[in-house]
């Protein structure tokens, strides 16, 4: 009887908060240059606001330059403001239709803040997964009240949704440890 609710559901939301917590730790620099440190800027574009990535090409020429190669001459100013108000702290030379983003050695300070905007992040994927767990928590009571099923089911169901909810945030705790190691390390 215990089939009356479905875990696989809450599972995939919480893959789902895990996922979302990779792009977002992807996005911080780590003194290494990625094309994924540009994922969240957005352009005002032909009158509405797109991802940077549909308006140019993205490179990585060598370790600490990223190049974007801007489409359409009329976007480049509009893709050097965008980069330069992200608050990442980017300064593009425009050469043409290309923008270089040289990206400068990161002090201790820099390092230190980019940890404690990692830790966020976590504690942001932390609180999805608890909603998650919730919602599931929720739905156990629910069956057990509607008398969908037993007081024991009720039990193990719950069970089985604290570990999952266990095992994704030691997950979460993983990832943001290495993303520490790996920003710290100079």
């Amino acid at each position: 009887m215990a089939d009356a609710i479905d875990l696989s559901d809450f599972q995939r939301r919480m893959d789902g908060a895990i996922t979302a917590f990779k792009s977002d730790l992807a996005s911080l620099r780590t003194g290494r240059a990625s094309a994924n440190l540009l994922d969240p800027i957005t352009v005002e574009a032909y009158g509405s606001q797109m991802p940077l990535n549909q308006v140019a090409n993205v490179t990585v020429p060598e370790a600490r330059m990223i190049a974007v190669n801007v489409w359409d001459k009329t976007m480049v100013g509009k893709v050097d403001k965008a980069i330069r108000e992200s608050n990442l702290g980017f300064n593009p030379i425009v050469d043409g239709q290309t923008l270089r983003i040289p990206l400068p050695e990161l002090n201790e300070q820099r390092r230190k803040e980019l940890v404690k905007i990692a830790h966020d992040y976590a504690e942001k994927a932390r609180v999805a997964v608890r909603h998650v767990r919730r919602d599931g928590m929720d739905a156990v009571k629910k069956a057990e009240k509607a008398s969908e099923i037993s007081q024991d089911d009720g039990r193990t169901l719950s069970e089985r949704v604290q570990k999952m909810t266990d095992d994704t945030i030691g997950r979460i705790d993983e990832l943001v440890a290495e993303k520490e190691q790996e920003i710290m390390q100079v």
